[in-house]
């Protein structure tokens, strides 16, 4: 009888945490999911039928969306960013993981002070560097130009990055290492032959997490970017909103939509790998 009562009440508690849980989800929900409605309302009804089923459904604001601005469509947008997004994550995948690997398996003079160094990047805020960098770039006449957002990365100066990939590396057994040099190889290709295969998870992390904040970076993209044709996602819907008044919400709304599909896309095919990434860097072979 006891055990019949003890199990009534677990199921009991499960069952109040996860209505718990799906309501907070949908809360947290709410927002997208409004977005989502909106974006098929017609103009005059998204502020005024505040319910999230459209009381009449249009395709327009995709359509007109999608025109763009001027002579500058959304198409170009996605395509500016895509671009850079891509560059972003090949040269942080790439020397991101060659810097972690240094610092976490290679000994060299210096190697702490630096890691030091690194690591009191992480707490400066970007915004304190962010005349500095913008003078460097100007003298450099980068100005309205990708390189600033790119060339960066070829430096990995994202030390969360570095750090985060320092710590999976430090959790792989130092044995196989031992066992590769016996074998004969040599420092690189213990990296590329046994570090790299095993530090995947943590790439992936790394990859995802610089495409999703390179794509939603808006302040820096406006600071170096000055021509509409070599915009970006978050800058051309800023088109949309016109200090007169005459913002075309419905526009911006579908674009919004559109643009939150890659991140969703991108993040639930590698949310195995990313799960991963997080839950095994730090932890000690």
């Amino acid at each position: 009888m006891t055990s019949k009562i003890r199990k009534i009440q677990s199921l009991a508690v499960a069952g109040i945490s996860n209505i718990v849980i799906i309501v907070l989800g949908i809360g947290m929900l709410y927002p997208v999911i409004w977005l989502i409605a909106a974006s098929f309302k017609e103009g005059n009804m998204i502020f005024s039928d505040p319910s999230l089923i459209p009381k009449s459904v249009t395709l327009q604001n995709y359509v007109k969306g999608w025109e763009g601005i001027g002579i500058v469509s959304f198409g170009a947008f996605f395509r500016n960013s895509f671009i850079i997004c891509a560059l972003c994550v090949i040269c942080n995948g790439m020397f991101c993981t060659v810097t972690a690997y240094a610092f976490a398996r290679l000994k060299f003079v210096g190697r702490n002070f630096w890691f030091a160094i690194m690591m009191l990047t992480l707490m400066l805020p970007g915004h304190v560097t962010t005349i500095p960098r913008y003078i460097i770039f100007r003298n450099f006449e980068w100005i309205d130009t990708y390189l600033p957002l790119i060339v960066p990365k070829l430096f990995a100066t994202d030390a969360f990055f570095i750090f985060l990939l320092v710590q999976f590396i430090r959790g792989l057994p130092k044995d196989l290492d031992e066992s590769a040099v016996i074998d004969g190889c040599s420092k690189f290709r213990i990296f590329t032959n046994i570090i790299l295969p095993l530090a995947v998870p943590a790439i992936i992390t790394t990859v995802l997490f610089t495409f999703l904040w390179t794509w939603d970076d808006f302040f820096n993209q406006l600071l170096y970017l000055n021509s509409p044709e070599k915009y970006t996602v978050p800058m051309g819907l800023r088109l949309f909103i016109d200090s007169s008044g005459m913002s075309s919400w419905g526009s911006m709304f579908a674009m919004a939509v559109l643009s939150i599909v890659p991140c969703f896309i991108l993040f639930f095919s590698l949310q195995k790998y990313f799960v991963q990434g997080i839950a095994t860097t730090g932890m000690k072979g």
